[in-house]
């Protein structure tokens, strides 16, 4: 299955309590739940002002479905063609 970055813009993220993670959290899985298994969150990074994240999902029109039902950005969508880290060098 194809996996995705997000990257939604949301000002001042990296001061986002752990109490609203929660609840952001909570409203992205119940839109999961509410999509079906063809769509799965990896994980997200939260920075200053925005949060990426990742999603293994079958096409980017069911992330920004995700994103609409949900309320939240979903300013760039890009699927990934490769990971490389260190070990990639050796």
């Amino acid at each position: 299955m194809p996996r995705y970055v997000i990257e939604r813009e949301l000002p001042g993220a990296g001061k986002l309590s752990a109490e609203d993670l929660h609840g952001i959290s909570q409203k992205s899985c119940g839109v999961i739940r509410e999509l079906g298994p063809s769509i799965q969150w990896v994980e997200s990074y939260v920075t200053e002002d925005k949060i990426y994240c990742i999603y293994n999902a079958p096409n980017k029109e069911i992330i920004l479905e995700h994103a609409s039902k949900g309320g939240f950005p979903a300013n760039r969508v890009e699927e990934i063609k490769n990971v490389i880290s260190p070990v990639t060098a050796e």
